[in-house]
C-alpha cells in the first residue's frame, strides 16, 4: 500500500467523534497511512464574522469544535497510526469539509450519517452535499446503538464498481479486531443460487488474513440484508452507478439498511468523478 494514504474524517457530534476515528484509524494502517480529523467552525456569509480572518475566527469562536478535535485525535494515540487534526472555517459543514479534502489531497473522506433535515435529503443534508461533490473515496458510517467490540462484519456482495472498496473497508476493520467477515449474497430465485456462489468465492479470495464465511440467502434484498445485521456487529454496503431521479434515490437500498439496522452499517463509495448520478443501492 502507498506510504501517503490519507483519509480524512469529519467530526461534529460529540457522541460519535470518537467511533468514526477508530473506523478511520482501522482503515489508515490496512494501508500503511495516516487520518486527518476535520473540524469545521460554521461563519454565515452575512454575519459579523466576515470583519475577521479564518484564523481569528477558529482561535476566539472554536473553542468547542478545538476541544471535539482534540478528544478524538487522542483516541488514535498508541495505535501506530499517524493523525493530526485541524479546524476549518467555512460558511457551510460541507464546505468546510470538501475544502479541507481538497487542501490535504485526501484518498478517502468518513462522515458520520445524519438524520435527514429537509424532506428531499437522502442521508442528511450535509451528507448529501459532500457525496455530489467529492472526488475521492467517501465512507458513511451509521452508528450503531451497541457501537464496540466488533468479532464480525457483514459484507453484502454485489457487482459494481464499489464492491472493492467496500471489501478493503470490511477487511481492514477485521483485521484489526481479529474478527470475522461474513459475506451474503441475496437472490431472487433459487435458479441464480449457483452465480451467486461463483461471486461469493471469488470475493472470498480476495479477503487475505481474515476468517470468511458465505451465505446465500433468497429474499427482499433490504429484508434479507437487516436480518443478517442483527448477528453482526458491522454491516459494510457498497455504492453502484444509476442514471435515477432523485426521488428514486430516496428508496435506495443502503439507507433503507441503515435506517432498520440497530448495528453499525458503513456506506462505501468509490470516488473517481462527479457524484451528480451516483447513489447508494445494490
Amino acid at each position: 500500500m502507498a506510504d501517503d494514504y490519507r483519509i480524512a474524517v469529519a467530526v461534529g457530534n460529540p457522541d460519535h467523534a470518537e467511533q468514526l476515528v477508530r473506523t478511520a484509524v482501522d482503515v489508515a494502517r490496512d494501508r500503511g497511512g495516516e487520518v486527518f480529523v476535520v473540524g469545521v467552525v460554521v461563519t454565515p456569509q452575512e454575519s459579523p464574522f466576515a470583519l475577521f480572518t479564518d484564523e481569528v475566527i477558529a482561535r476566539e469562536f472554536g473553542g468547542e469544535r478545538r476541544a471535539l478535535l482534540d478528544r478524538a485525535v487522542s483516541v488514535a494515540s498508541g495505535t501506530g497510526v499517524t493523525v493530526s487534526g485541524e479546524l476549518f472555517v467555512a460558511s457551510s459543514v460541507s464546505r468546510g469539509v470538501l475544502a479541507a479534502v481538497a487542501e490535504r489531497d485526501c484518498d478517502s473522506l468518513l462522515l458520520g450519517w445524519q438524520e435527514r433535515t429537509r424532506e428531499n435529503a437522502v442521508l442528511g443534508t450535509n451528507v448529501d452535499r459532500i457525496l455530489r461533490r467529492a472526488d475521492c473515496d467517501v465512507l458513511v458510517e451509521k452508528i450503531g446503538a451497541l457501537a464496540g467490540e466488533v468479532e464480525s462484519v457483514l459484507l453484502p456482495v454485489a457487482e459494481s464498481p464499489h464492491a472493492g472498496l467496500a471489501a478493503a473497508v470490511a477487511r481492514a476493520i477485521a483485521v484489526s479486531n481479529d474478527a470475522r467477515v461474513d459475506l451474503l449474497r441475496v437472490v431472487a430465485s433459487p435458479d441464480d443460487e449457483s452465480a451467486a456462489r461463483d461471486l461469493l468465492s471469488r470475493t472470498a479470495d480476495s479477503l487475505s488474513e481474515v476468517a470468511v464465511e458465505t451465505e446465500v440467502r433468497e429474499g427482499e434484498v433490504a429484508d434479507e440484508i437487516v436480518s443478517a445485521s442483527k448477528s453482526r456487529n458491522v454491516t459494510v454496503l457498497g455504492a453502484t452507478r444509476t442514471g435515477a431521479l432523485r426521488r428514486r434515490i430516496v428508496g435506495s437500498i443502503p439507507r433503507e439498511v441503515g435506517r432498520r439496522a440497530e448495528g453499525t452499517v458503513i456506506m462505501a463509495r468509490k470516488g473517481g468523478g462527479s457524484l451528480a448520478s451516483r447513489v447508494f443501492r445494490l
